[in-house]
């Protein structure tokens, strides 16, 4: 337990360069997108629940960081897990007229794929290449996510 606590604290310097993961979301009014419809596009995949209250907190700057930059082609995609109930996901979304996609992960099978997440928040930075840049377990230093999203906006 200890090393996995170690571990998920030494996560958010870590910076990797491996394709994100082929996955579909279902979103909450029934739709669907995909990692493969996020090419092309600067993207956060952002693993949270409503009983977590990191995530919570962390949702305004979520928000604002998608306002900030969505005009540019940035997406934000808001994950909540397996064992949050769809009610009230449902609620904080709406309750908080949050601006980006949310999906629930009924099955477990998105955080699987994503690494096996278990740890919320969880938030996984996209290029436009759909290669993951940065992976954040906590909170992110949101001034350098900022930074790290203009420039990656700035890439071809």
């Amino acid at each position: 337990m200890l090393t996995a606590l170690a571990l998920a604290a030494l996560a958010p310097a870590c910076s990797t360069k491996q394709a994100a993961p082929d996955t579909r979301f279902v979103l909450l009014d029934g739709s669907q997108t995909s990692t493969q419809a996020l090419r092309g596009k600067v993207f956060l995949i952002n693993f949270w629940a409503t009983s977590c209250i990191s995530c919570v907190a962390e949702m305004p700057k979520l928000v604002q960081t998608h306002q900030q930059f969505q005009a540019r082609g940035y997406e934000t995609l808001a994950v909540a897990m397996s064992y949050d109930p769809p009610a009230y996901v449902v609620n904080f979304s709406q309750s908080r007229q949050l601006p980006f996609k949310v999906a629930i992960d009924n099955t477990g099978a998105v955080a699987k794929a994503w690494g096996d997440v278990k740890i919320t928040p969880t938030t996984f930075l996209v290029n436009k290449r759909g290669e993951i840049v940065k992976q954040y377990v906590g909170e992110p230093d949101f001034v350098a996510m900022h930074q790290l999203i203009d420039k990656l906006l700035s890439e071809s």
